[in-house]
């Protein structure tokens, strides 16, 4: 007989049961095919399109178009996807996606981190995913038929506006960009910056977060409303740069809003309900992360340990020299430990819902990107001056993961969730200030 569901109110215990469903972490037997084929179709397909794809841009003028030829090469291989039956994974919804469980999509989702474009060709790259979920979840019919059924398809992408270069975003109260109701119409204004994906030529459209009432109550005073991106006032001021790199041509952009004007309709939702659409996306997003950088830290190891077998200092494959032994060990520690902590995360958001998985989502999130981006570092430092070079994967996977301590919160907020909750325990209860605290996903 299984033991009680977790309470939903007040703080999480974590005292291990061995009979709660929460420790259930086995892949669903209706996924496991699935899995499968995910695995060959990476290898077979999308690790031969990425060499093409990146072979057919070098030397391309624009740094802010696709190359000719390129998406060409990326559609067939979508194309392809769908012909398989190997697309939306993401969405738990058997009619818009796979059906998978949160559980069933992590073991997934590690594989698609292992082929940097194996995500967007099988149609589960962020921000596209978290925004589909909202629009599933809470759209309107109407905005469901103009973006959510291209983005379905894959034929367009978007983005999530809501970091700002002036305030604390990490912190969502503190979001400035204003959207004033006149007559019909919502006029905005403000800035964002790091807005992943809004280069791309293939953006269309934007989740904006916004303050519409700034005289409600904190947690009611925002707004996440639908802005294309060509509505006049929608300015482009460039790329910001991550380590140095503007990852042309999708980018991840600073855009300023200036009397932008759009139907009162593309209020998500409702007006001052910003924060609890915030619970629909942010669990997944961050786990989805979570999940595929479990893939590129295998990917680091294995390239770490090949590279260690493949070279000889001082009359010893450099695998066997200094303290390189323990830190592949520990490499492969930390790996399984991740897994199991995402595992249990995923499962947790199956159990509990989205909202009270929160500190579980929490604690996978401080620890996994820390912990991969040493994986990574310790991979480049094996590989000598080659690491940091353009030979290798190594450091644009750093940058990659180093970057993801700040998206979707940074580690501190996340401490904060989970060290709130254990001390919480202690206290008795209390106001839970995190649940208003979201994050640019």
């Amino acid at each position: 007989m299984n033991a009680p569901t977790p309470p939903t109110t007040g703080p999480l215990t974590f005292g291990f049961n061995p009979h709660d469903d929460m420790n259930d972490l086995r892949m669903s037997e209706k996924a496991t095919p699935l899995y499968e084929h995910v695995k060959r179709f990476i290898a077979e397909t999308v690790v031969p399109m990425q060499k093409e794809f990146q072979a057919l841009g070098e030397g391309h003028a624009d740094r802010w178009t696709f190359a000719p030829g390129q998406l060409e090469v990326l559609e067939k291989a979508k194309d392809q996807a769908k012909k398989e039956g190997l697309w939306n994974f993401f969405l738990p919804d058997a009619e818009t996606g796979e059906g998978l469980s949160n559980l069933d999509y992590a073991y997934i989702a590690v594989e698609l981190g292992k082929a940097p474009m194996a995500s967007e060709v099988m149609n589960c790259s962020a921000p596209d995913t978290g925004n589909m979920e909202v629009l599933e979840r809470v759209g309107t019919p109407e905005q469901k038929e103009r973006w959510l059924k291209p983005l379905l398809n894959g034929e367009i992408r978007s983005a999530y506006a809501m970091t700002e270069p002036a305030v604390a975003s990490s912190d969502a109260k503190n979001i400035a960009t204003q959207a004033v109701l006149d007559g019909d119409e919502w006029v905005i204004n403000g800035e964002k910056y790091y807005i992943s994906g809004a280069g791309d030529p293939r953006c269309k459209i934007m989740i904006t977060m916004v303050r519409t009432n700034p005289d409600a109550p904190p947690h009611k005073q925002q707004s996440q409303i639908l802005v294309p991106i060509d509505t006049p006032g929608v300015e482009i001021l460039g790329p910001m740069h991550v380590f140095g790199e503007d990852h042309a041509p999708r980018g991840h952009m600073h855009i300023r809003f200036t009397n932008v004007r759009v139907p009162k309709s593309n209020v998500l939702l409702g007006e001052g309900r910003g924060f609890e659409i915030s619970q629909v996306r942010l669990g997944p997003g961050r786990i989805h992360h979570c999940m595929r950088t479990i893939g590129k830290a295998e990917r680091a190891l294995d390239l770490m340990v090949r590279r260690g077998l493949s070279r000889e200092a001082f009359g010893r494959k450099i695998a066997w020299l200094g303290g390189n032994v323990e830190i592949i060990s520990r490499a492969r520690i930390d790996i399984e430990a991740m897994r199991l902590m995402v595992l249990k995360a995923a499962r947790a958001m199956d159990v509990l819902g989205n909202r009270e998985a929160r500190v579980w989502v929490s604690m996978v999130k401080a620890m996994v990107p820390e912990r991969a981006c040493q994986i990574i570092d310790q991979a480049i430092q094996m590989h000598g001056a080659t690491g940091i070079s353009q030979w290798t994967p190594l450091a644009s996977m750093y940058t990659d993961v180093r970057h993801l301590r700040f998206a979707d919160g940074p580690d501190e907020v996340h401490h904060l969730v989970v060290g709130r909750n254990e001390i919480r325990a202690y206290e008795g209860g209390g106001e839970d200030v995190t649940a208003s605290v979201v994050w640019r996903n």
